[in-house]
């Protein structure tokens, strides 16, 4: 719903429900209909300037001499537009997500943080993970299994290897996006059938073919760079690294996996380098993933006087002991710093919650968050509301006043939430006798908002009295 809101408002040139659907609703800015079309294409469609680079200036992506920004520079409705993305610095949407999974998987290439294996192709050099690389590709993990076996310096002189399009091919894999000059595309599709990754192969031959067509129908446009990038509900990146987290997994907390798509570990070597021990149970991990999407487990292992450490018996990896933690709840980090993802019931959404926030893991709280909202109800609503405050998570925050607004008239007779807007007008500081409450205000903007039928008007008139009347009777005018 909240995706095709942000299309139609593009449409419209409504910058400020868009400014609501990506900042309070976390919609992505960057998504796909089903004809392809991303929210910045119908701005510049519609003519909609303001709109157009707020969007920019918020992760839309448009570089120049791709499928995507020629479409957009095409379409453009005026030459101001035009000028526009041809002027401004883009801002990756890396920067904007919230998460930053991708950014950290792009610095993970990019910065090889804890890497164990360099590649070096015609004398270039290309620093990686063997984790990553086996989750992601089954012919890497052969390799590395066997003819690279214990090798830190894999040296490939072959004449059909190219190095560009072997980092593309890196980036793919650490991404499952990839960026390369048409020159080279040919080069990616040798690599893509050497190292059986058909699906990029397939992704390869189809955008091809679109920017073919695009290009011969469009006279004037010229595609320089070719760019593969998923669609943000793609699993395939994620699925491949919870893998990783699969292998990590104590034996005594496998039971309820299943079938692994291989026998993990013995028949996959994830090349663990670092071990956390929690109640006695032992996950064996990687630290270029912990330290990356975590500022306290990289203070926790770039610490040189580090407390409870020891080597671990198998395999003499550094052990860490972490306190205050159950093998559950240690799991659902796990699976989240790996994949962005885990499976969180409601009922074990407030303790990872307050895991998350000790870990200094955002967009883990956000999940939880989402988790939360399948909870709200009249008796829970304000309890909820209550946690979004203290944890500062603005979506859920946003999404229990909307759930108070079609409930008010309920709610103002319960002393709970009578108490909430007490402590709400008690917070403004030095209030005045016409301040306005926050809690208040924003149960009166989604009253407001649902009225889009003149049947609908008497109804909400009838909340906003409810309301009123109950700030009159506890004493508050505002």
């Amino acid at each position: 719903m909240d995706t095709s809101d942000l299309f139609a408002s593009c449409r419209k040139g409504d910058v400020g429900r868009v400014r609501y659907l990506l900042e309070q609703r976390d919609v992505e800015v960057n998504v796909r209909d089903k004809w392809d079309s991303t929210p910045l294409y119908y701005a510049c469609l519609c003519g909609h300037e303001e709109l157009v680079l707020y969007l920019l200036a918020n992760g839309a992506r448009c570089e120049a001499n791709t499928f995507d920004g020629e479409r957009c520079l095409y379409g453009a409705l005026s030459d101001p537009i035009r000028r526009a993305l041809r002027d401004y610095k883009q801002v990756t949407a890396s920067c904007r997500r919230r998460d930053y999974y991708d950014d950290f998987l792009q610095r993970l290439l990019e910065q090889g943080i804890h890497s164990d294996v360099v590649f070096v192709v015609h004398g270039k050099p290309f620093r990686a993970h063997r984790c990553v690389l086996g989750a992601r590709s089954a012919y890497f993990a052969n390799m590395l299994d066997t003819k690279w076996k214990g090798k830190n310096v894999v040296v490939l002189r072959h004449p059909l290897i190219n190095p560009v399009a072997f980092g593309a091919l890196l980036q793919y894999l650490y991404t499952g996006r990839l960026d390369v000059g048409v020159e080279h595309v040919s080069d990616c599709e040798r690599l893509a059938k050497q190292c059986q990754l058909w699906d990029l192969l397939s992704d390869l031959e189809t955008k091809c073919e679109k920017v073919s067509e695009f290009v011969a129908s469009k006279p004037g446009t010229c595609v320089k760079v070719l760019t593969i990038e998923p669609p943000p509900a793609d699993p395939r990146l994620r699925e491949d690294m919870a893998l990783l987290a699969d292998c990590a997994l104590p034996p005594e907390l496998r039971g309820d996996l299943g079938e692994l798509p291989f026998p993990c570990p013995d028949g996959f070597n994830s090349c663990p380098d670092v071990c956390f021990r929690v109640e006695g149970c032992s996950f064996l991990c990687h630290k270029a993933f912990f330290c990356g999407r975590s500022d306290y487990f990289r203070a926790l292992l770039d610490d040189h006087f580090r407390e409870n450490e020891e080597l671990e018996a198998s395999g003499g990896l550094l052990a860490i002991t972490l306190h205050g933690i159950s093998p559950d709840i240690f799991t659902h980090v796990l699976y989240y710093i790996y994949s962005d993802h885990t499976e969180l019931p409601p009922e074990a959404a407030y303790d990872v919650l307050s895991v998350a926030d000790m870990y200094l893991l955002p967009g883990l709280k956000r999940l939880c968050g989402r988790s939360l909202a399948q909870l709200l109800d009249e008796d829970s609503v304000v309890g909820v509301w209550r946690v979004a405050k203290l944890f500062r998570l603005v979506r859920l925050e946003d999404q229990c006043t909307e759930y108070m607004a079609k409930v008010i008239e309920k709610l103002v007779e319960r002393e709970d939430f009578v108490e909430a807007v007490r402590e709400e007008a008690a917070a403004v500081a030095a209030r005045q006798e016409t301040d306005s409450i926050p809690l208040v205000d924003d149960i009166r903007f989604h009253v407001a908002s649902t009225v889009q039928t003149y049947s609908a008007i008497e109804e909400a008139q009838q909340r906003l009295r409810a309301l009123e009347d109950l700030l009159v009777s506890i004493g508050l005018d505002c």
